[in-house]
């Protein structure tokens, strides 16, 4: 296909093949780094090795690693300090490598990523748009997710219930159809959030609730610009707790 006027042409099948290894790679090279600081080799607060140690160690180019380290600093698990390094900044729960499907954190991380701009335009909509019925299942799916903090209980079908009924009150069936087609990451995502989150005081879970309900209280109240940010809000607290650590 042939670039319109003005546009640079899109990058040869070749080029765009290269990428995609590139990018596959660094993901590999980022769980990698991710179990090393899990397992206690990089402590908090020490210094990585060099790029050029760490594409040695890794077997893989300079840029691999560089996309690699970017990551875990995205995920606010490395910092890096102006003419000193990268340094550890927090170690995550040893059962975030135990409960997430191998090959899938750099996936999942990702994908909370998306679902806080998706998310929170269907928790907009939802506010602008919401009738007496869809409001009504969104409380419905609250009332559940109160009933599986009473009963101590996972609650990752509750969970993706309150989040699709949000995108189905947007009334736009691209936003549930966009959420069903990543439900499977979704849900990798949301069991190990709440699997961690039952490893923690009560209190965690209390907090995790608490952000449903300034979502369902925003989108009541017709404040679409509030439903956005409490529902933006809530999806990057949830990345973030997944790499909380003790």
């Amino acid at each position: 296909m042939s670039a319109a006027p003005g546009e640079a042409p899109p990058p040869p099948v070749q080029a765009r093949q290269t990428q995609a290894r590139q990018t596959k790679l660094s993901d590999r090279i980022y769980e990698q780094v991710l179990g090393l600081i899990v397992n206690g080799e990089f402590p908090v607060d020490a210094k990585l090795p060099a790029e050029a140690d760490l594409s040695a160690r890794f077997a893989c180019s300079r840029p691999v690693v560089r996309e690699a380290l970017a990551r875990l600093r995205d995920d606010g698990l490395i910092v890096s300090r102006q003419g000193a390094g990268s340094f550890v900044r927090r170690r995550p729960d040893r059962d975030v490598l135990r409960i997430a499907p191998v090959g899938s954190i750099a996936d999942i991380q990702r994908c909370f990523e998306f679902r806080a701009v998706i998310e929170g335009e269907a928790a907009a909509f939802a506010a602008a748009r919401h009738d007496r019925d869809t409001l009504a299942d969104i409380g419905v799916a609250l009332k559940a997710l109160d009933a599986v903090i009473a009963s101590g209980s996972l609650g990752v079908e509750a969970d993706l219930n309150f989040h699709l009924a949000i995108a189905r009150a947007a009334r736009n069936h691209f936003f549930e159809a966009t959420m069903i087609s990543i439900l499977t990451h979704v849900g990798f995502a949301m069991n190990l959030a709440r699997s961690l989150s039952l490893a923690r005081p009560i209190e965690r879970l209390h907090q995790v609730q608490a952000e449903h309900i300034a979502i369902f209280e925003a989108i009541s109240a017709r404040d679409a610009e509030g439903a956005r940010h409490a529902m933006r809000t809530h999806v990057e607290n949830a990345r973030q707790r997944v790499f909380e650590g003790q």
